[in-house]
């Protein structure tokens, strides 16, 4: 009776020890990415604004995670298309996407490509992502369109990655002092 007692134990200890590695392995990757990235997008956030969800969801999806090989090999979490050095790297892995330095460069690169497009400015400091998401679709952004908002908005909720677009009051934009503030009414003024 003690032997069946101490197996049972035994059983119900490792059952537990399983469950609880396999929980905390599979919702690690997710929650590691955004320890890691939310800060860069929080801080594009307030120099553009572009919801931090949009930036953390949209390279969380084009990136896989920070897992596809374009993000390990370029550092490019955002599918931008460009020039790189892996035929010239013994990788020999050929790619038509750009490749940058680091991880903060390519986020800043994407903060580049959406500051360029005709939607901008009607849309800079709006922080309904679905409004952006939706935008960026209408405008030709992804290639799989209602898919990519689908998985985009799945990652937003999932990691909550909303609560970072919550830091957007008060901001300073890289162009004005304050979002909506026209800052030709101070070119004449001198300080």
């Amino acid at each position: 009776m003690v032997l069946q007692f101490n197996k049972y134990k035994i059983f119900l200890c490792a059952l537990v020890l399983m469950l609880w590695g396999h929980a905390s392995f599979g919702q690690g990757v997710g929650e590691k990415y955004v320890e890691k990235y939310a800060p860069i997008a929080s801080s594009l956030m307030l120099r553009t604004g572009i919801p931090a969800s949009v930036i953390l969801g949209v390279s969380m999806i084009e990136s896989g995670m920070g897992k596809s090989k374009n993000c390990r090999l370029l550092n490019n979490f955002f599918g931008v298309k460009g020039k790189n050095h892996l035929s010239k790297s013994k990788s020999h892995h050929h790619s038509a996407y750009k490749q940058y330095p680091n991880a903060e460069a390519s986020f800043s690169d994407f903060a580049r490509v959406i500051k360029s497009k005709k939607y901008y400015l009607q849309l800079k400091g709006n922080m309904d992502y679905k409004k952006w998401l939706h935008t960026m679709n209408q405008y030709g952004y992804a290639e799989a369109k209602g898919l990519w908002i689908k998985d985009i908005t799945i990652v937003i909720k999932r990691y909550k990655l909303y609560q970072f677009d919550k830091e957007h009051l008060n901001i300073i934009d890289d162009n004005a002092p304050f979002w909506g503030y026209d800052s030709s009414l101070n070119n004449g003024a001198q300080h």
